[in-house]
């Protein structure tokens, strides 16, 4: 079940987000840097997403194990907890936010995030060529669904 995100789940909401966050980050980021991104601090980037007219939505399957954002036709925050991934969950919160999507939806994208990569290609998702320089060793990618 996907339900909508407000101010009475959101603790839930940004537990998935810090904590799925944190693990895929950790491999690249300083230390320091990915234990900024607690609980707490997820909690305030939800509720400013929330505040700019962003759709928070978290997948339950008995207790909640991921969420994903949508403004307009940019689908961002899709993160499922560790333990929960390649079960499917990843691709059910992405078909949902498609939905909820006005226009043609679109999506940004570390480029070493090969995991997710693989996930919106096979889903019909392709790179744009579009970039943007994240640290001056790292950039984001643009993809949109071609489908």
């Amino acid at each position: 079940m996907i339900i909508q995100v407000d101010e009475n789940n959101i603790n839930e909401a940004a537990r998935i987000h810090s904590i799925s966050w944190q693990d895929s980050h950790r491999s690249f980021c300083e230390k320091e840097f990915v234990e900024l991104h607690s609980i707490e601090h997820q909690r305030k980037y939800l509720l400013d997403k929330l505040n700019d007219a962003y759709e928070i939505f978290m997948l339950l399957d008995g207790e909640p194990v991921g969420i994903v954002s949508v403004k307009d036709n940019l689908i961002e925050d899709l993160y499922v907890l560790p333990q929960m991934q390649n079960k499917g969950y990843g691709t059910e919160l992405l078909k949902y936010a498609c939905q909820k999507c006005i226009g043609k939806p679109t999506l940004w994208i570390l480029e070493n995030n090969v995991n997710a990569a693989r996930l919106y290609k096979r889903f019909g998702f392709t790179e744009t060529g579009r970039r943007q320089a994240i640290t001056e060793n790292l950039d984001e990618i643009e993809f949109e669904l071609s489908k």
